[in-house]
């Protein structure tokens, strides 16, 4: 077992050849074992490495996996200056594609990485080594700039550490770069058939979009002048639906005679719309339209004070002209023609 180190040291730094060694002394653990992984100077048995998830290990920097120095120092079971130190001595063997110094703004961004990261690990404790000492590595590793190792760079590094145990914790790391491309192809398999079918969602809906407006163009307008002939009561009737589900704020209906089709023809005006029908008084008319309002938005009924020859529907701003009464539109010859003339002109005269 590693003799504690006293915690009041300070973090040395030697500058050789480019090369940043931090000589790390520091430990904020009461645990003894990880005041042991603190200090460098692990017993790899008692930490349980064969507990370690390496592939959560592996990070993508600059589009490449690597697994970085403090991490590699805490598989191994060395000091990363240890191992920085072999690396230096044989860094022939470590061209760029094999392994390549974090610049200070990709230091911050891995900071923040394992802060996140653990945060998340505080929920679930229960691998003590993938919990404190991954962790306290990290912290201190993260104090220079560390160097990232591809998984040609950890190749090399078993033959450069000459020990069993890098031998063995190479063949797990190994194992662990080929199962990442692996979930990374299925990830992609995956995205591919979204893909093509959020493609074949936007082939449907431009095709539906065709035929809806090919219908548009085909379907009745809402003309200013409408002329439906004698028995197109449909046509007629669906025409005057239009009208009413184009209102946005009101719509009057000025009419001698309506009864219970009129009701249900108002029932599809747009929600907050109000409606209004001046006509005479009947008194089945009035026993309809109370029921009506008893489960439906509100119709007013307004008595007219005299017989009407014409027959007027209002939508918002605009007034129309009926050849008949609602209740009749279509039954024979008539016309809906819009007028010049204001609403307000029309209800006017009412009086």
């Amino acid at each position: 077992m590693a003799k504690k180190q006293n915690t009041s040291k300070k973090g040395k730094e030697v500058e050789k050849d480019n090369y940043a060694i931090e000589l790390v002394t520091n430990s904020d653990q009461s645990a003894e074992a990880v005041t042991n992984c603190d200090n460098l100077k692990m017993d790899v048995a008692k930490c349980d490495l064969q507990n370690v998830n390496i592939e959560s290990m592996i990070r993508v920097i600059r589009g490449q996996q690597v697994l970085l120095d403090f991490d590699l120092a805490f598989l191994y079971g060395v000091e990363t200056r240890r191992l920085n130190e072999q690396v230096k001595r044989n860094l022939e063997r470590f061209p760029g594609d094999f392994m390549f110094q974090l610049t200070k703004s990709e230091l911050e961004v891995l900071r923040s990485q394992i802060a996140t990261a653990k945060q998340s690990d505080n929920v679930a404790v229960n691998n003590w080594t993938s919990h404190f000492a991954t962790s306290n590595f990290a912290k201190m590793g993260l104090r220079r700039t560390p160097y990232a190792f591809t998984r040609n760079g950890i190749g090399m590094l078993s033959s450069v550490l000459r020990s069993e145990t890098a031998v063995g914790v190479n063949i797990r790391i190994m194992r662990a770069f080929t199962a990442i491309p692996q979930v990374l192809n299925h990830n992609a398999q995956m995205i591919q058939r979204i893909f093509n079918i959020e493609q074949h969602q936007i082939e449907t809906d431009e095709k539906i979009n065709i035929i809806i407006e090919r219908i548009e163009d085909l379907s009745p307008k809402l003309l200013p002048e409408q002329i439906f002939q004698t028995g197109c009561v449909w046509d007629a009737w669906s025409y005057v639906s239009e009208l009413v589900r184009s209102a946005k704020q009101r719509i009057v209906l000025i009419d001698n005679f309506v009864d219970d089709r009129v009701l249900n023809l108002l029932t599809k005006r747009e929600q907050g719309v109000t409606a209004t029908i001046h006509t005479r008084y009947d008194e089945l008319f009035l026993t309809d339209l109370k029921k009506h309002n008893e489960q439906y938005p509100e119709i007013v009924f307004v008595q007219l004070p005299h017989r009407n020859h014409d027959r007027f529907l209002i939508i918002d701003d605009k007034a129309y002209l009926l050849g008949a009464s609602v209740k009749d539109i279509g039954a024979g010859l008539c016309a809906v023609t819009g007028l010049a003339a204001s609403p307000e002109t029309i209800l006017g005269m009412l009086k």
